[in-house]
């Protein structure tokens, strides 16, 4: 599967600190727990990612005019 598909997959996720200084990325669905840790620069990097991926988002979303 790549990025760019659309998956019926569901999944919770959280976000937060750990005892140990790091972030935790915890994604949990059907059956999978899956706790990602990163160290807190590596996580202002993914937080910088995910903001960029947004816009980009948002700009394609915006090409089309919304749809009524």
């Amino acid at each position: 599967m790549s990025i760019d598909k659309q998956s019926d997959v569901t999944a919770n996720l959280q976000i937060g600190p750990t005892s140990l200084g790091m972030v935790r990325i915890y994604v949990e669905g059907d059956g999978i727990e899956l706790p990602l840790d990163f160290d807190p620069e590596e996580a202002e990097e993914i937080a910088e990612e995910i903001r960029a991926a947004a816009g980009r988002a948002r700009a394609m979303g915006s090409k089309g005019g919304k749809k009524r």
